[in-house]
């Protein structure tokens, strides 16, 4: 990928930006009850160009939607927070890829009543990684201690697993500053930031274009198999449209199946909606696609946001799991 390309990236992330302003202003004011009123067969999914979201576009191509009776509206935006207005008025009725810290912590403050339809992904080793210049000082994890890290979110999913990691080996926590993934490329490229922790497909593109090298696999112990993302809802739209919300979860978990058994499958679909190429697409560092939620591995999460602060109380993944 050239430099051209990561910009027109950074370009196209404002312009989805603008999209999703665009689709709720055409929705306008209205409450769940007037967004949902007569379409059970439709779903509106804001969805970020990640490898999380493979499932979704699986589903899609592969007509599980369609074999479900569903029309599925897919809104790309960068940030799942970005989407989060729109799913509380209704606009927007599900979040793909989106991580669980952020909308685990608006239930615990009660701003949304969240509930998860599917699991999205899991860590895997090199799914995200710590990069830095090919000719950067940093040589370790130990070298990150104060250094400006580039995060898509602050004291989000990215800062709670790179900081387990960085516990447990005993060494400093870096100074995070946020960038979106977009834009990580040329802020590093540009020194603006000592290093970047990139998921895919962000991750193959950095290094590829900038020569940048791997200082630390974002996959590895403590948080190895962690569930990191998943397709959230609200308990309302559950309750107001059940067999819809049936219906996308067993769409979703077929082509988490899929995705699961055979990861050529996912290397074929992240061109189609993400910028990277097919030959990246071979290489690139996938993550787990869990068939089914796991609530025990959700407490796994939920701890650790615990430990690090990012949770004040404790939230049991069961009474949030659409079933």
């Amino acid at each position: 990928m050239t430099l051209r390309q990561v910009r027109t990236r950074t370009r196209e992330a404002a312009v989805a930006t603008v999209a999703l302003a665009l689709l709720l202003t055409a929705c306008g004011d209205s409450d769940s009850d007037s967004a949902g009123a007569g379409r059970d067969d439709h779903v509106t999914v804001a969805a970020l160009p990640l490898t999380d979201s493979a499932a979704l576009y699986l589903a899609r191509d592969r007509g599980l939607f369609a074999k479900e009776g569903l029309k599925v509206t897919i809104q790309p935006v960068q940030q799942s927070l970005q989407a989060l207005p729109a799913l509380t008025k209704g606009q927007v009725d599900v979040i793909a890829s989106a991580n669980y810290v952020t909308f685990l912590q608006a239930y615990e403050k009660g701003t949304l009543d969240v509930r998860v339809l599917a699991e999205g992904v899991r860590t895997a080793p090199h799914m995200m990684d710590v990069l830095v210049p090919k000719d950067s000082g940093i040589k370790s994890a130990a070298d990150l201690d104060g250094k400006k890290v580039a995060v898509n979110i602050l004291n989000n999913i990215q800062t709670l697993t790179l900081n387990a990691i960085l516990d447990k080996r005993g060494v400093g926590r870096p100074d995070y500053r946020q960038i979106a993934f977009p834009q990580m490329g040329p802020a590093l490229e540009r020194g603006q930031v000592d290093a970047v922790h990139a998921v895919e497909p962000f991750d193959s593109s950095i290094q590829d274009d900038l020569g940048a090298r791997i200082v630390l696999d974002g996959g590895a112990d403590p948080v190895q198999a962690m569930p990191i993302s998943g397709y959230v809802t609200t308990a309302r739209y559950v309750k107001d449209h059940a067999e819809t919300a049936a219906k996308f979860r067993r769409a979703i978990e077929a082509a988490s199946r899929i995705a699961a058994r055979d990861p050529s499958a996912v290397r074929a679909e992240l061109p189609k909606y993400t910028k990277v190429t097919a030959a990246q697409a071979r290489t690139m560092g996938l993550p787990s696609y869990p068939a089914t939620a796991d609530p025990a591995r959700l407490r796994r999460l939920v701890g650790l946001m615990r430990e690090q602060g990012l949770l004040k109380k404790d939230v049991d993944p069961s009474a949030l799991l659409v079933k």
